[in-house]
């Protein structure tokens, strides 16, 4: 089993859900972070001061998916969130060890 992490920008968040769904993903978990990567933020002008934005507002989405539909998770993702423009995020697989269905005591596959 896998754990896809994206961070994607926010206003691709509906057609990454969109696209998950499409591909038969039921459950993600969704956070809003900050952060930059090779952009480094950038400059804005508020009041005629203007300032630093170093950490940019992105959305960070977590799935757990089994080894089968990695790659079709992962393409789904990399699809819905491209807008070739600097930005677009990362997306990272980690193996995920186990997991627990709470209510039912379920694991792994079948907790998913």
């Amino acid at each position: 089993m896998k754990m896809v992490v994206a961070i994607i920008k926010p206003f691709k968040l509906d057609d990454v859900r969109e696209a998950l769904s499409e591909v038969g993903m039921t459950g993600i978990t969704v956070t809003e972070v900050k952060g930059f990567g090779r952009q480094k933020g950038h400059t804005e002008l508020y009041r005629g001061a203007e300032y630093v934005v170093d950490f940019l507002p992105k959305v960070k989405i977590e799935v757990a998916v089994t080894d089968e539909r990695v790659e079709a998770v992962v393409d789904a993702v990399r699809k819905a969130a491209n807008t070739s423009r600097i930005g677009d995020g990362k997306i990272f697989v980690y193996n995920l060890d186990q997991v627990v269905r709470i209510r039912t005591g379920e694991v792994d596959g079948d907790a998913l």
